[in-house]
């Protein structure tokens, strides 16, 4: 697996990944400051309303907060040729300014390679309020 600290894969903290080829997922992960938990999930929360509203195709797209309240995860199924359709969101965009300020420990993106799974990817379309999208 590839695991490599966001800062040294793109400029100003951003870990998005501009280009990808099909079937690319990744994970990211990352703890904020306590304080700045909440601000992290209304940033997080703003980009699945944008989701919603475009609907981009080959994009899925979840975030788990983890049990010790301050660390996040993110997991991203990107299935087509192009570009992210994350970064054209302006939502992504904002939640991307000020990550480094407010974690701390930084996003680490880890390349993902399936070796099995059961519906993983197919029911990774949950809302912000935990909600399936079918």
């Amino acid at each position: 697996m590839d695991r490599r600290d966001a800062r040294d894969l793109y400029p100003y903290h951003v870990i998005s990944i501009e280009k990808v080829h099909s079937m690319n997922r990744v994970m990211v992960r990352y703890k904020v400051k306590p304080e700045l938990v909440a601000r992290n999930e209304q940033l997080v929360g703003a980009v699945y309303e944008q989701l919603h509203e475009r609907r981009p195709d080959g994009l899925r797209y979840a975030t788990f907060a983890l049990d010790d309240g301050v660390s996040f995860m993110h997991l991203a199924s990107i299935e087509r040729d192009g570009a992210n359709p994350l970064v054209e969101l302006p939502a992504f965009t904002r939640f991307l300014e000020g990550i480094g300020e407010r974690c701390d420990e930084p996003p680490v993106v880890t390349q993902l390679r399936e070796v099995g799974s059961f519906r993983l990817f197919d029911t990774l379309t949950a809302t912000t309020t935990g909600a399936s999208d079918a």
